[in-house]
């Protein structure tokens, strides 16, 4: 299968396009503004130089027709309240019609679990949305418009919900970058809030796997959430991770206040994500 993967350059990808390859013929899709960057996941296969926010009529020609597309692609982040993910969802929206419209037939689009808005407890797929923070809502008006645009052209449409992940290549800002550079510096106190809010976690290596079954597979389509289903507090979190660094730092609890723009506990039901695994074996 021919699979084209936007936001080849970042986080999710590096991971993902290595998975891929071993199977399938990819395209690397990306800004690629820096000529003199090496991005070694993406050593040996063909690389397309292209801005989404900016659609020409001929994307989905220059990116060699694929089979498919995985789309990563998101400006922005970790500032989930932005106002600028509003505007970016409706380019995205352009750029997916554009190649929908053009012939594309399976599309993967990444999603976020921001989208069930301010519930706690166990989410499922099925869950009403109700987005409390703009790239929340970015990305929920996006999901919306692409259900009917996929259906209204015959177009296999999976939309993967992530959660929290984390590991190699992952944002400066992210709380386990933070507490690394902390250790790192020998820093006596890590900052942290009161670290009792309940999350899902999930490894980037192991996320990646699960977006290319889902990805390459067409038996369960629609909403999928990427999770562990299994919660786990902020404070355990990096307690682990400092037992696994065999590190000697003390949590300063309390120091920022709880975020506002997420519930203090919750995390994804994964039947869907189950089922899949299992018509794979």
């Amino acid at each position: 299968m021919k699979i084209a993967v936007t936001g080849a350059t970042g986080f999710i990808a590096r991971h993902l396009i290595p998975i891929l390859k071993a199977d399938h013929e990819i395209i690397a899709i990306a800004r690629f503004k820096d000529p003199t960057a090496h991005y070694p996941w993406l050593d040996g296969i063909e690389k397309v130089a292209m801005d989404i926010t900016d659609p020409q009529k001929d994307m989905f020609a220059l990116m060699g027709k694929p089979d498919a597309l995985i789309h990563l692609a998101w400006d922005g982040l970790p500032n989930y309240k932005s106002p600028d993910h509003l505007t970016q969802g409706a380019k995205h929206l352009l750029f997916l019609n554009n190649l929908i419209e053009s012939g594309l037939k399976n599309v993967t689009v990444i999603g976020t679990c921001f989208e069930y808005g301010m519930k706690n407890g166990e989410l499922s797929e099925n869950d009403i949305t109700e987005p409390s923070n703009p790239y929340g809502l970015a990305k929920d008006s996006l999901r919306k418009a692409l259900e009917f645009l996929s259906a209204d052209k015959a177009c296999a449409f999976k939309w993967i919900r992530l959660f929290y992940l984390y590991g190699e290549g992952q944002n400066k800002n992210s709380l386990l970058s933070q507490l690394d550079r902390a250790i790192e510096h020998g820093d006596e106190f890590f900052n942290m809030s009161g670290g009792e809010q309940l999350r899902d976690y999930l490894p980037v290596e192991e996320a990646s796997r699960y977006i290319a079954l889902i990805a390459t597979q067409n038996a369960v389509d629609g909403v999928i959430n990427c999770c562990s289903d299994k919660p786990l507090s902020v404070r355990k979190f990096v307690e682990d991770r400092i037992k696994e660094k065999s590190a000697y730092i003390s949590l300063n609890l309390g120091f920022y206040p709880y975020p506002d723009y997420e519930p203090m506990a919750f995390w994804g039901n994964n039947t869907k994500l189950k089922q899949i695994i299992e018509g794979q074996k």
